[in-house]
């Protein structure tokens, strides 16, 4: 079964500097029909005008995940942590205990284009950790890569959660399938461009929560780039 959540149903948050849209409740966005989906409690989709960004703020027992998509975001953390994240990287970051850390656009000319995505620990209060690995468009494309996965395994970032995290590039005639086994859920989100999943067109912004579904076959891509959740079946995340 695949419940499709279209691009402009999600909530919508412009700030002056930061413009917004939120799959799932969040911040002043409250739909009590849209709560996250197993442990995945966030996506919100940002563009940050240049120079600008959220400064420092706390985290705890929270697993935050950030995919960029046009642009760099500079990140500092209470860890020591400093780095710049651009499209191909992937940022993990383990709050555990706590940590603060901050985020801005790292250019003073252009928007910055990423995806903030948390999920729910399997575990409270371990040591916070920061994670980034880069993976190239050769990688994800006509293909579903592991980026994010509890072991780390195959290159991936590690995450507290029994989750797992594909991303994908398809254009055309490419495609591929990911098998689901039969106790799993999975959350679909299009990042960018339009996709088929099993024969279900999706644009930039949709997303899909997938139930009962043993094999999911991305094709006909229009340039398409997705992220796919493979998660625990339960309904909404406990924190």
């Amino acid at each position: 079964m695949i419940e499709i959540r279209k691009a402009d149903q999600r909530g919508i948050a412009r700030h002056g500097w930061l413009d917004s849209r939120h799959t799932f409740s969040f911040g002043h966005y409250h739909d009590p029909m849209q709560q996250g989906f197993s442990d995945l409690l966030v996506i919100n989709d940002d563009r940050v005008d240049p120079g600008q960004g959220f400064g420092t703020h706390p985290h705890r027992d929270m697993e935050i995940f950030s995919y960029v998509l046009e642009g760099a975001l500079e990140h500092k953390d209470s860890m020591g942590t400093g780095s710049v994240i651009r499209p191909g990287d992937v940022q993990m970051m383990s709050a555990g205990t706590g940590v603060r850390h901050s985020e801005f656009n790292h250019s003073k000319t252009e928007k910055v284009h990423f995806l903030q995505i948390w999920i729910v620990p399997g575990v409270r209060g371990a040591a916070p950790r920061y994670q980034q690995v880069h993976f190239t468009e050769a990688d994800k494309r006509g293909k579903l890569r592991l980026i994010v996965s509890p072991e780390g395994g195959e290159g991936s970032l590690a995450v507290h959660q029994d989750a797992r995290i594909h991303a994908g590039l398809f254009d055309g005639a490419e495609t591929a399938t990911l098998d689901v086994a039969a106790d799993r859920y999975v959350y679909v989100h299009v990042a960018r461009g339009k996709v088929e999943v099993n024969g279900e067109r999706l644009g930039e912004g949709d997303g899909a929560r997938i139930r009962h579904e043993r094999a999911l076959t991305f094709a006909k891509g229009d340039g398409a780039e997705v992220l796919v959740f493979d998660l625990r079946p339960r309904e909404l995340p406990t924190m």
